[in-house]
C-alpha cells in the first residue's frame, strides 16, 4: 500500500474517533455536571527520500476534558449542590475514590448522602457526609459547610485532580484521577 493510502487511513481513523466525541458531547449537552471532551491530533512528518514529497501522518493523539464551567440551575432539590468555579466533589465507589461535577445527591436511610446510584459524598477530610434522618433544615454555607437544625455538620469537600491532563471518564460524569486528588484551598 502507498504512504498516501495509510496517511489517509490514519486520518480517518482519528477523525472517526473525534466524530464520536462530538456526537457524545451533543447527546450529553444538558446532563447535570457533564464535561465536554476533545481530541488533540499530533503530526508525524518524514522526509521519504529525495525528489519525493514528504510523508506527513496525523493520528489521534491525547483526549482533553474542557475545564469549561456550565450553567447553574437552581433545582430545588434538599440535596441538589453546585460548584462555581473550579473543583469537583469526591465520591466513594466500589472502584475507588471518583470525581464528579453532578451535585445531584439524596440522603440513604441511614442518613449518608449519596449520589443517584448509591455512592457516598466525601466531606473535606475524605469520610462520608452524613446527615441525621430526622434533620428538618438543611443548609450549605459557600464555603461548604452543610449544617442542619443550625448545627454545623461537616463540610462538604472540594477536591482537583494531582493533574488536571490525566481525568479519565467513568460511568457517564465520574472521573477516575490515577495520580489522586487533592482538596481545594481556595475558591470554588
Amino acid at each position: 500500500m502507498e504512504n498516501a493510502s495509510y496517511t489517509a487511513l490514519t486520518r480517518q481513523a482519528g477523525l472517526l474517533r473525534e466524530m464520536a466525541q462530538v456526537a457524545n458531547n451533543i447527546a450529553n449537552l444538558s446532563t447535570t455536571g457533564y464535561r465536554r471532551e476533545g481530541m488533540v491530533f499530533s503530526e508525524f512528518v518524514r522526509d521519504v527520500g529525495p525528489g519525493e514529497p514528504s510523508l506527513s501522518m496525523a493520528t489521534p493523539g491525547a483526549r482533553i476534558i474542557s475545564p469549561v464551567q456550565g450553567a447553574l440551575t437552581e433545582t430545588g432539590g434538599r440535596f441538589d449542590f453546585a460548584i462555581e468555579g473550579d473543583g469537583y466533589f469526591l465520591i466513594a465507589t466500589p472502584e475507588g475514590q471518583r470525581l464528579t461535577r453532578a451535585g445531584a445527591f439524596a440522603r440513604s436511610p441511614a442518613g449518608e448522602i449519596v449520589t443517584p446510584d448509591g455512592h457516598f459524598l466525601l466531606d473535606a477530610g475524605g469520610a462520608p457526609v452524613f446527615v441525621p434522618p430526622d434533620a428538618r433544615i438543611v443548609s450549605l454555607a459557600a464555603d461548604g459547610t452543610l449544617s442542619a437544625d443550625g448545627a454545623a455538620l461537616a463540610q462538604i469537600g472540594l477536591w482537583q485532580p494531582v493533574d488536571p491532563l490525566d481525568l479519565t471518564r467513568r460511568a457517564g460524569v465520574m472521573f477516575a484521577a490515577p495520580a489522586g486528588a487533592e482538596p481545594v484551598l481556595d475558591g470554588g
